[in-house]
């Protein structure tokens, strides 16, 4: 449900300037996925993820929290309280930058780099993710390489990643790919493993194992 608040219509005459529309969304109960936070809960070990009292510590500590939309302290409490959608779309999990800051100082000892991880893998599974997000299209062409090929090959997962995203960023980063390319530090060449299938047979039971536990 989507509500929009014109605050001119209740702003003094003449002092609209610098005023703007509010959008505000709004979510019934029903609506919400009261199961989401026991699923991250189990797929990050992080049952006292139910015992975070909303400090703020967290957001305080991260480095780049004011470049998300959503703080790790609100994405903490829109896990809580179902909010699934919404935080699998976000950016804050892509912009995470996996320095545990949070985690060392957080008072109740809740593992949120980890929860941010299982956040990740929940979006790449349900392809919920922000579109052309660099972050987010980048780790799910890197499962997909490993997942096909059983290693990664940086060239190729580059190109991919920016024809998905940007292709206006090949032609600018061109010249410095050119100079990786010379001196072999870069390569467009996809790289395999001799036995792809008993990888592809490794991660399946892996599945198999997760899903027997979740039952």
């Amino acid at each position: 449900m989507d509500t929009t608040i014109d605050v001119k219509a209740f702003a003094p005459s003449g002092a609209t300037n610098g005023y703007r529309d509010i959008h505000r969304k709004i979510k019934y109960e029903s609506e919400l996925n009261k199961g989401f936070k026991n699923r991250v809960a189990e797929l990050s070990h992080g049952e006292k993820l139910y015992s975070c009292i909303q400090c703020g510590t967290c957001s305080a500590a991260c480095p780049v929290s004011h470049y998300m939309d959503y703080t790790p302290r609100k994405i903490i409490q829109m896990v809580r309280e179902g909010f699934k959608s919404e935080v699998l779309s976000s950016s804050t999990v892509w912009l995470c930058a996996s320095c545990y800051a949070c985690t060392q100082e957080c008072p109740k000892g809740i593992k949120i780099t980890d929860v941010m991880y299982a956040l990740k893998r929940e979006a790449i599974s349900g392809g919920i993710y922000p579109k052309r997000f660099p972050s987010a299209v980048l780790a799910g062409s890197f499962f997909k390489q490993v997942l096909s090929f059983g290693r990664n090959s940086e060239g190729p997962l580059l190109l991919k990643m920016y024809m998905k995203t940007n292709p206006l960023m090949l032609f600018k980063n061109m010249k410095l790919g050119f100079k990786l390319w010379k001196t072999g530090r870069l390569s467009l060449k996809t790289e395999k493993t001799c036995k792809k299938g008993d990888l592809k047979k490794l991660l399946s039971d892996i599945d198999k194992q997760r899903e027997e536990v979740t039952l």
